[in-house]
């Protein structure tokens, strides 16, 4: 799977992660309880766990594995968050997170779109898909609006670590097959 360096949309680009971005991350999002509340990855408590995860991050895109851009608004250029996706042989899981500053203004279903859209562009992706914890209703409507449907609810599905690690009842969405077999 192919993905390029950078997209762009009306208000935002997503940009490569790269390692020069480690304080930005740190001090955006990757750091803050309030926004890593639902991911499946701990708190940063320093900003070397921030340069831990990007070895990772940037050694993953190489192997086709993990492709992760971070989120940056078009006029400033400040870094407002990250998302990315994980390519499991052409079943595409993606995920985002945001500066808690820039929610509830349509950047994650404005950023999720732009995602979406170009994965939509390659050949060999038959799936497409996520997971939300239950109780997170603000990113189940991005998802819905960003045209993917609710697939199962599962219970005590997944541990999240930033919520004591108690399995928690989480939703599947999917793309609709029609959105990866129409004209691309």
């Amino acid at each position: 799977m192919e993905l390029p360096d950078r997209l762009d949309s009306k208000r935002v680009f997503l940009e490569r992660l790269r390692y020069e971005f480690a304080e930005e991350i740190f001090h955006s999002y990757a750091s803050k309880p309030e926004a890593t509340l639902y991911v499946s990855w701990p708190t940063h408590q320093s900003l070397s766990d921030t340069r831990s995860y990007l070895q990772y991050a940037v050694a993953a895109w190489t192997q086709g594995t993990d492709y992760s851009y971070v989120i940056r608004h078009r006029d400033s250029g400040r870094l407002i968050g990250s998302i990315g996706c994980l390519n499991d042989a052409g079943k595409v899981q993606f995920g985002y997170i945001l500066n808690p500053l820039f929610w509830n203004q349509g950047y994650a279903t404005e950023v999720a779109t732009l995602l979406l859209t170009a994965l939509r562009q390659i050949s060999g992706i038959y799936r497409i898909w996520t997971f939300v914890d239950a109780d997170n209703q603000a990113s189940a409507r991005v998802l819905l609006k960003c045209g993917l449907e609710e697939e199962a609810r599962l219970s005590k599905w997944f541990r999240f670590v930033n919520q004591g690690n108690q399995p928690k009842d989480c939703v599947l969405y999917k793309m609709p097959e029609s959105f990866l077999t129409s004209p691309r």
